[in-house]
């Protein structure tokens, strides 16, 4: 169901930032509503790509799972996973580098929000989990399938089995998460992370990135095909145009790209 409540707000900067916030009251559930907002979010980012993108949500809550009173039956199961798949999906299909901001606890729906996202950048009092299991249900939201490509599935089937959280240091030790940071400046931390890679080669980055993703559902063979193809379509952009050139007048490393 659609809310008319904004829930999700974007913010454009100047340095060519795009923030997406979640904004659900203090839990930050991912409801229906939500979800669908999400979605719509993600695709006007699709649509019109900034240089990266950081994903947050509150303080003390990135975002909680799903809303349990939207829980019923399998009909109802159906159309909530539903709402998380097409949501989290178009998340991950930005064409840019996105960063999840986790400043405190990412739980079920929050955590696999956090798991669609490139990178992961956590403050040193966020928590991480996938509790489904304790109500007696499982992940809906892609956390099966995108933690254990992250952790591996010995690791994922820890989390996913017991329920049982894992608190910043863990989740840096076992890869979930990328960087950890003291919490008043995880913000900053990802901004500035975010900046830096909105400075480079945009358009490049998206192609990588395309590349890294279809490659984990294909045979290593049709991966290094896909490279191939992608490889060869760089050569089309801007970008690849003058980073070459400047490598050729000045070295490596001094290259003003465009993003085009």
């Amino acid at each position: 169901m659609s809310s008319s409540q904004p829930l999700v707000s974007v913010e454009r900067r100047d340095d060519d930032v795009a923030v997406l916030r979640i904004e659900n009251g203090k839990v930050n559930a991912l409801s229906t509503g939500l979800l669908e907002q999400l979605e719509g979010a993600a695709q006007a980012l699709i649509d019109a790509p900034p240089g990266a993108v950081v994903v947050t949500g509150g303080d003390r809550i990135f975002a909680a799972g799903a809303d349990i009173s939207e829980f019923a039956g399998p009909d109802e199961a159906r159309a909530v996973g539903t709402c998380f798949l097409r949501a989290l999906n178009a998340v991950a299909d930005i064409p840019r580098a996105v960063i999840a901001a986790v400043s405190g606890v990412a739980l079920g729906g929050g955590c696999e929000l956090a798991l669609a996202c490139d990178l992961r950048i956590a403050s040193d009092r966020a928590r991480f989990g996938q509790p489904e299991i304790l109500l007696g249900i499982i992940p809906g939201g892609g956390g099966t399938q995108r933690l254990a490509r992250l952790v591996g599935p010995a690791r994922a089937k820890d989390m996913i089995l017991s329920g049982r959280q894992v608190d910043a240091e863990e989740a840096l030790r076992i890869g979930l998460v990328d960087r950890v940071v003291p919490a008043a400046e995880v913000q900053d931390a990802a901004i500035a992370w975010a900046a830096e890679l909105a400075a480079g080669a945009v358009a490049a980055q998206g192609l990588a990135k395309r590349a890294i993703d279809r490659g984990f559902d294909v045979t290593l063979g049709s991966g290094l095909e896909l490279e191939q193809e992608l490889f060869t379509q760089v050569f089309a952009t801007d970008d690849a145009r003058i980073g070459v050139e400047s490598f050729r007048e000045h070295g490596p490393g001094k290259a003003r790209f465009t993003g085009r």
